[in-house]
């Protein structure tokens, strides 16, 4: 079966924007487009239900109601207790209190911590922080030639036993091979170790199936996933309760509160819902049945075979030329369709002249500094990053190659 973009591009404005629609949109890494449904719901908030929500009058019952929605039917589509999903401002400040709560938890234990050098900083200068407090940190390398994690390493640092949480990403967000999660939480696990999931890169070409991953805690952002700014946190139950609560004292209680020690945006977690109506409506336009669980499985499947698909001609043009590293794998179907490369030249010009050439993308370091560094790439020049989703035409990237064509 094969996605109809017609009609997913007919889930979102931006596709008719007199503004938007004059460029090939490849800066979907940075943040997706909104669908419909999350703008709709998101004005319907703001117009009628814009209150303290929760309280004894309509306007106030409907607003709670619809958090309340957004959060069981996200927790549904990816596995998971409706208490496991925290929303807050954004992934970064999740972490951040996220490793408030792990500094505590691990004071004074002998317990290490491991992070990668392929991460977003957001998911591993706060952990690095931490030796500030005593506690150790080892980092699990990448590669220097691929930019891959290889698990041999990560093996070598969970053998004496003492690696009480290990952190990584799902994908990173300049190299994009994904990693094997379930592979490398079930060796955590066998070793005595947690696992906390950056997946900011890769939740925007499906949500998560959290238990078939088996992480104990999976992170991403509502913004690249096709709705409003907000960071969206699953924690387990069980390693949840077991960390310090890091909100006020009299909600510890309740889990989806127990980290979030500000108070949420009442709008945007409403209209999180809407990420799950258009999940629901891809999965009955494409005749995908079964539980919540089984309908996101079902569409992240669809969008993962268009993006291979489409992307892997950029993937093949990219790769003969010899003026520039290609970043990760070269084979779609291993990578998210974030594509980054190093050119010959300082990067962020050649992504001001594909902007006059129809092209919307970026360059830069993306806060990836230490991926970067460890693939020895002056920061100076950065990368030029091209980024899609399911929703990218072919017609899109065959113009985005003819603009590199021209530009480079």
């Amino acid at each position: 079966m094969q996605l109809d973009l017609n009609f997913v591009r007919a889930q979102f404005p931006a596709f008719a924007s007199p503004v938007l629609s004059t460029h090939a949109f490849f800066e979907n890494a940075g943040g997706s487009y909104p669908c419909v449904q999350v703008v709709d719901r998101l004005t319907r908030f703001y117009r009628d239900r814009k209150v303290q929500p929760y309280g004894p009058y309509p306007g106030a019952q409907a607003g709670g109601a619809e958090m309340d929605e957004a959060r069981d039917r996200l927790a549904a589509m990816m596995g998971v207790a409706s208490d496991e999903v925290s929303f807050g401002p954004s992934t970064s400040a999740n972490t951040y209190v996220l490793a408030q709560a792990v500094r505590k938890w691990l004071a004074g234990t002998g317990g290490a911590v491991v992070v990668t050098d392929q991460d977003h900083e957001a998911n591993s200068g706060v952990w690095r922080r931490l030796a500030d407090e005593g506690i150790e940190i080892r980092e699990w390398p990448v590669d220097r030639e691929t930019g891959s994690l290889q698990t041999a390493a990560l093996a070598a640092l969970l053998a004496d036993g003492r690696v009480k949480l290990v952190c990584f990403p799902h994908c990173s967000n300049v190299i994009a091979e994904i990693n094997d999660v379930a592979a490398i939480c079930a060796m955590a696990r066998d070793a005595g170790a947690r696992t906390v999931v950056d997946g900011v890169s890769y939740a925007p070409h499906g949500f998560p199936d959290v238990p078939g991953l088996g992480c104990d805690v999976y992170l991403f952002s509502a913004y690249k996933t096709y709705g409003p700014h907000q960071g969206i946190m699953v924690i387990r139950e069980a390693f949840g309760f077991e960390l310090p609560g890091q909100g006020h004292f009299f909600n510890h209680g309740t889990l989806y509160k127990r980290h979030t020690p500000a108070g949420p945006d009442h709008a945007q977690i409403a209209a999180c819902a809407g990420m799950a109506d258009y999940i629901d409506a891809l999965a009955e336009r494409h005749g995908v049945t079964g539980d919540a669980v089984a309908r996101n499985r079902g569409v992240h499947d669809l969008m993962r075979a268009q993006e291979v698909t489409v992307i892997q001609p950029l993937l093949d043009y990219l790769s003969a030329r010899n003026d520039l590293r290609l970043l990760g794998p070269r084979n779609a179907a291993l990578r998210a369709p974030t594509v980054a490369v190093e050119l010959d030249r300082a990067a962020e010009p050649v992504s001001e002249a594909l902007g006059r050439n129809g092209i919307a993308c970026w360059a830069g370091d993306f806060y990836a500094v230490r991926p970067l560094r460890a693939l020895g790439i002056d920061l100076e020049k950065g990368v030029l990053r091209m980024s899609a989703v399911h929703y990218t035409s072919k017609d899109e990237v065959a113009r985005l190659i003819e603009a590199l064509e021209r530009v480079l």
